[in-house]
């Protein structure tokens, strides 16, 4: 048997032998099982429920470049790898697992060749396959940091999941491999591909509610029972504070890209309810306030213990931008009012930003442009949340410097 009998996946982590022992996890990689429910492309069901394309893919394009998927899981089969098939200039080239099963049920189903399917102990060999150009992190986050680093030790280019890293130590020792081996990289917000969020970033440049006073933001959801046994997302070492990293990112970076601003401090709060499994080593509830030059503030709200809440709302002098959902992979919304008017705008399909946001890596390998989503991002991100968290703890204000670490 492999280091790994089963697959991480973005919603569920069960760890073989009961208990999450991360340090074990960052160093060896113990097994784990993957749990997936829900159609992703037609075709031969998984055992798990996700469907695979009934047959390979067509030949690839000249110019594509060839990505290995690291990690099967949830988010792996159901969003990403069925959006290679719209993407113009990525292919799916190899694939990572730790389930033998797996390898070989998704690997016939996108036309991986034998060779090419690797388990977590044979990644090392990946080196030697010219046909894949980068790959795709999709991993817990807190393997992200090893994985990447053993993607650029083989000569890979990386594309990883937000967050970036538990922390900004991890995500400079990223970049600093990326450095090393000469090789991109890009972390996976989504959002700076989808035409709603395009389209209300570019409102907001053109000043369309004039001068910004507020944004407001709250991602949410009630999280199920689950403990840190069974679920990666409540393991501090593998998910870090909790719902602020996973869900409440997506707000931090909405607050960042409509204001056009760096915060120069932050305001925090944290809830952890007593006696509940799921909030054992998390935090339950996030809430943020941040303060640009401007005088503009964000309030930046994030919870898995609350009624489902995905919105963004931008107010200035004289209107405001509102979306509600504002970041799902598809169906968002967004509409500008100022005084009587009320515009909806429907700038395009939610769910291509997958595949824009594989063609945007790629377009940086092939044609060396830069990457709108650069680990400095990811980084600057990571300074900000341990702002936040630095602010809860203390109960006070933390005043921050222009590149987000914290003034001492």
């Amino acid at each position: 048997m492999t280091m790994f009998d089963g697959d991480f996946t973005r919603r569920r982590m069960i760890a073989v032998g009961g208990g999450v022992a991360a340090a074990g996890l960052l160093v060896q990689g113990a097994a784990a099982l993957g749990q997936s429910t829900g159609p992703a492309a037609t075709g031969k069901p998984m055992p798990d429920g996700v469907d695979l394309p009934a047959n390979p893919p067509a030949t690839v394009q000249p110019g594509s470049v060839g990505f290995a998927i690291i990690g099967l899981g949830d988010y792996a089969l159901k969003q990403i790898m069925p959006r290679f098939a719209q993407s113009g200039r990525a292919h799916i080239a190899a694939i990572v697992s730790g389930n033998p099963a797996k390898l070989k049920q998704v690997g016939d189903a996108y036309g991986v060749p034998e060779s090419a399917r690797y388990s977590y102990d044979s990644f090392a060999q990946i080196a030697t396959n010219p046909a894949v150009e980068a790959v795709y992190i999709i991993l817990p986050t807190g393997l992200h940091a090893e994985w990447a680093e053993r993607a650029f030790a083989a000569g890979k280019h990386v594309l990883c999941e937000k967050p970036m890293a538990l922390s900004g130590a991890e995500c400079e020792r990223m970049i600093a491999a990326s450095q090393r081996a000469n090789r991109k990289l890009m972390i996976a917000y989504r959002c700076h591909f989808e035409p709603y969020n395009m389209a209300a970033m570019a409102l907001m440049e053109d000043d369309a509610v004039g001068a910004l006073r507020l944004i407001r933001t709250e991602h949410s959801y009630r999280m199920g029972p689950t403990t840190p046994s069974e679920n990666w997302r409540v393991s501090r070492a593998l998910a870090g504070g909790g719902p602020l990293e996973d869900y409440g990112i997506y707000g931090l970076q909405a607050a960042l890209y409509l204001s056009g601003e760096m915060p120069e401090s932050i305001s925090a709060a944290t809830y952890r309810p007593a006696n509940d499994p799921r909030f054992a080593e998390i935090f339950a509830h996030v809430s943020a306030q941040l303060r640009f030059p401007s005088g503009a503030t964000a309030h930046v709200v994030t919870s898995y213990d609350s009624a489902g809440l995905n919105m963004v709302e931008a107010r200035g002098t004289e209107g405001v931008l509102k979306m509600q959902p504002a970041t799902n992979y598809g169906g968002n919304t967004l509409t500008l009012e100022a005084g009587r008017n009320r515009q909806e705008l429907t700038p395009g399909d939610s769910e291509v930003q997958f595949a824009r946001q594989l063609d945007h890596l790629a377009s940086a390998i092939r044609d060396n442009t830069p990457i709108i989503t650069p680990g400095e991002m990811g980084l600057r991100d990571l300074r900000l949340i341990e702002a936040i968290y630095a602010s809860a703890a203390s109960g006070q204000t933390v005043r921050l410097n222009p590149d987000a670490t914290m003034r001492r």
